[in-house]
């Protein structure tokens, strides 16, 4: 063997035991199964964040609470049972009152708004960063369930005091004010809400509109409600603060961007959805009423008790309560201000 083909074969040799350069695979823990919206934006996320890396990062998504349920959210994604995944923080009231701050009914209608705000407050907060960062997290990005409304069957709601001995099925503080207000509250899954609007067993449903459109409650309704009041926000990704570590600082920027961008593509998708959901209303005879602006003010009003029962939480908790709504008031008013000088991002 001549010495130029030994060396070839060694060279050969090398390469086969060499290991190839391995692509890095990420495991998403998704307690929802994959349909709906927020299932397709996830997707989307996970989609962009394989494209920008060129391949170098892979997100395996196990959907339907494969890996855990939504009430162990947390704990199994600071433990490492996934790398990242879908935190809400309802079901973590004390441990994680930071998000909870996007739950409040606060005078916050607009899904982007919502997103655009609860983001920019996760990334650039000092104090929030420290205490996910003390559960061994780090956020990704955020969505939101939009502007809650209400749906009635055989009821309508134009006032505050139509509201009045009504049987509701509420959300969060939402619900509570409603219960304040004279409804006699239901407790039942969303999911739920269709035979419970169809059988009488509830007259109303507080929820979203494009969620009436995918759960068919159009079919059991006769009246639907503009609130105009406030969102449930605090639906996000966070991922292991150890496995975000690990990572080099290129493969953390494309998460970040990505969980950035995803609040614009969620948000152009959820208001279309809920435009085409309000339209579908309309054509099959619903009466779509949006609640007049001194009665909308009344129901912002009522839910202040629970945003200062908030604050009392977070303060709990080492953080300044107070001093954070004040700068997520602040970022609601430079996004509204944004949206109405330069429209929405997707409008270009």
């Amino acid at each position: 063997m001549t010495p130029l083909k030994a060396a070839a074969l060694a060279a050969a040799a090398a390469l086969l035991t060499t290991p190839a350069l391995a692509e890095t695979v990420l495991i998403h823990g998704e307690p929802a199964p994959n349909r709906g919206a927020r299932a397709a934006a996830i997707q989307w996320f996970a989609d962009e964040v394989a494209a920008r890396s060129g391949g170098d990062i892979r997100i395996d998504i196990q959907w339907g609470g494969a890996l855990f349920k939504a009430n162990a959210a947390k704990q199994s994604i600071r433990d490492g049972v996934a790398d990242m995944g879908t935190i809400i923080s309802v079901y973590y009231p004390q441990e994680f009152a930071s998000y909870g701050i996007a739950d409040l009914p606060l005078d916050n209608p607009d899904a982007w708004v919502g997103m655009r705000a609860t983001d920019e407050l996760f990334r650039t907060n000092d104090a929030i960063k420290a205490s996910l960062a003390d559960q061994n997290l780090v956020y990704v990005g955020t969505f939101t369930t939009s502007q809650v409304n209400i749906g009635c069957n055989g009821a309508a709601i134009r006032s505050i005091a139509d509201i009045d001995g009504l049987k509701v099925r509420g959300v969060g503080a939402y619900g509570k004010v409603f219960g304040d207000t004279g409804a006699n509250m239901v407790r039942m899954s969303i999911y739920d809400a269709y035979q419970g609007l169809d059988s009488g067993l509830i007259d109303c449903s507080q929820g979203y509109s494009y969620a009436v459109s995918a759960l068919k409650q159009d079919e059991v309704m006769t009246s639907y409600t503009i609130l105009d009041w406030g969102q449930v926000g605090g639906v996000g990704t966070f991922m292991n603060k150890d496995a975000f570590d690990a990572l080099t600082p290129e493969q953390q920027a494309v998460l970040m961007e990505a969980g950035s961008d995803m609040v614009d593509h969620f948000g152009e998708t959820l208001t279309a959805a809920n435009e085409g959901a309000i339209a579908t209303m309309k054509e099959k005879g619903i009466e779509v009423i949006t609640l007049p602006e001194a009665e909308r003010a009344q129901l912002v009003d009522r839910g202040v008790p629970y945003v200062d029962a908030w604050i009392e939480t977070a303060n709990a908790t080492g953080l300044d309560g107070a001093a954070l709504l004040e700068e997520y008031r602040a970022l609601l008013a430079k996004y509204t201000e944004l949206r109405d000088t330069e429209g929405y991002p997707w409008a270009e």
